[in-house]
Order: structure tokens, then sequence, then C-alpha cells
């Protein structure tokens, strides 16, 4: 989930930034004191909900709350302000929200929560690729009873939910061998171990079986290496050309990151 916060004073703006935090801990945020970069963002960025204050300086938050909209029609807005007079202009323009600052915690819950339609979680699957590969489900880190069963979940995750074939995997996995009947057969325990780890921590909905093929669900989890490729700031900071140490078949994927750097 992606949103965007405006406020030309910068400290409303990290109190606001703070409190969506706390409410969403793994949602993406960007911020923006200038109304103008914050319009650049959305021209070539996708964002979710747009939380904005009305009296932004020299420009009126209404008017560029249409411009925003203007490019990305689906985009909500949330407006957050310290004026009631607004509320009618806001009303007529469709927006989603209206409050009144400082907003609190169950201000912005209540609001997300009503566009969503359920209580707004955080995610509880967290993948690190920067840095080496680790899965933490609710924060604590998932132990594999194999290496390969480890490295097959990094491939998935690499691939970002495009599924993959049993052979595609054995020969990412072991190369020349791949063809070997041991090989398959071992690729089979491989799967079994793999599925029976996130049974066990309660995350087995991550992993997407087809007949013969095999993928995760992206939006299923909290990946800094997505996040990197949507564009968020603190992903972007992170990297440090480091993604899915040691695996050998990842410098496809770190040629593309290092592009994007």
């Amino acid at each position: 989930m992606i949103f965007m916060a405006i406020d030309d004073e910068r400290f409303a703006l990290d109190d606001l930034a703070d409190t969506l935090h706390r409410v969403v801990p793994d949602c993406e945020l960007v911020c923006f004191t200038k109304p103008g970069m914050a319009l650049e963002y959305a021209a070539s960025l996708p964002v979710d909900v747009a939380f904005l204050d009305i009296e932004l300086g020299g420009t009126n938050g209404l008017v560029l709350a249409k411009k925003l909209k203007d490019f990305q029609p689906d985009l909500h807005i949330i407006f957050v302000t310290g004026h009631e007079k607004y509320a009618l202009g806001a009303i007529q323009m469709h927006a989603t929200g209206y409050l009144l600052k400082p907003a609190t915690e169950n201000d912005l819950r209540r609001e997300l929560t009503f566009l969503y339609g359920n209580p707004i979680t955080k995610k509880k699957v967290r993948v690190q690729t920067f840095g080496g590969f680790d899965v933490f489900v609710d924060d604590k880190p998932l132990t594999f009873g194999r290496s390969k069963s480890k490295e097959l979940l990094a491939y998935l995750v690499d691939r970002r939910g495009n599924s993959i074939t049993a052979a595609e995997a054995c020969a990412v996995l072991w190369e020349d061998e791949a063809g070997e009947a041991r090989i398959k057969n071992y690729f089979r325990t491989v799967v079994k171990e793999l599925r029976k780890t996130l049974l066990e921590a309660d995350a087995d909905d991550i992993l997407v079986k087809r007949y013969n093929s095999y993928a995760i669900d992206p939006a299923l989890l909290d990946c800094d290496s997505y996040r990197f490729l949507q564009g968020e700031p603190r992903a972007v900071n992170l990297y440090r050309h480091d993604y899915l140490l040691p695996y050998e078949w990842a410098e496809f994927s770190i040629g593309q990151f290092e592009n994007l750097k």
C-alpha cells in the first residue's frame, strides 16, 4: 500500500508520517513539503492514498488534489487540515476523507478501514533480499530444514509472482545436474519441506501451487526489493549492491537494480 503525505509545515508532516507508520507499519510512504514535487512523483509512480493539507503556502490543497487525480483518477484523497471551512469543497470534489489536525491513530485507522473494508493490518511475512536472504513471520526468523528449500523460496521471490516449472527450478538450483533422475526426486522433497516450513509458521498461503508450476503471491509479502522497484526511498537507500547473496542466479536481477539505483 503506497501513501503520499503533503504538508508545507515540516513538523506537521513528520507528525502525520509517524502516525501513519504506527497505524500501517509496512506502508510505503512518500512525503513532500512542496506540492510541485508531489505532482512530479504522482505523474510517474503509483499512489493509493494521498493525505494532504489544504493551505499549502501559495497552493490550494483542493486544486492540488484535482491535479493529482488528473494523473491518477483512482487515487483516494484524505484531507488533513486545521480548518473546518473547507469541508464543503472537499465534499464537492468527492474526497475520500476529511480530518482535522492533529490526526490521531484512531482517525486514520477509521478512514482506512472505511476505505478498504477491513481493519488495516501489518503484513505477516517480511522478506529481506538485500544483504542476504531471510524470511520473517510476525518478526520471527523462519528456519529452513534444507538449504535448497530456502533457495527455492528465494528464487520464487525473485520471480515476483511469475510461475516457474519444476524443470526450470531444477535447472536454476542444480544447473548441470538438473536432468538427473535423483535430482528430480530430490526436488519433490525440497518442495515438500518448503511447504512444511511455511505451514508450521502459518504462512503457507504465500506459496501458489498449480499443476507442475510454482509461484509466490507478492501481495502477501513485505519485501525490501519489491519496495525498491516501486521507488520507495527507504528501500532504495537500503540497497548496497548485495541482492540475494550468495545466489549466482540472481545476477540478472542485480543488473536491473544497478540500472535503477
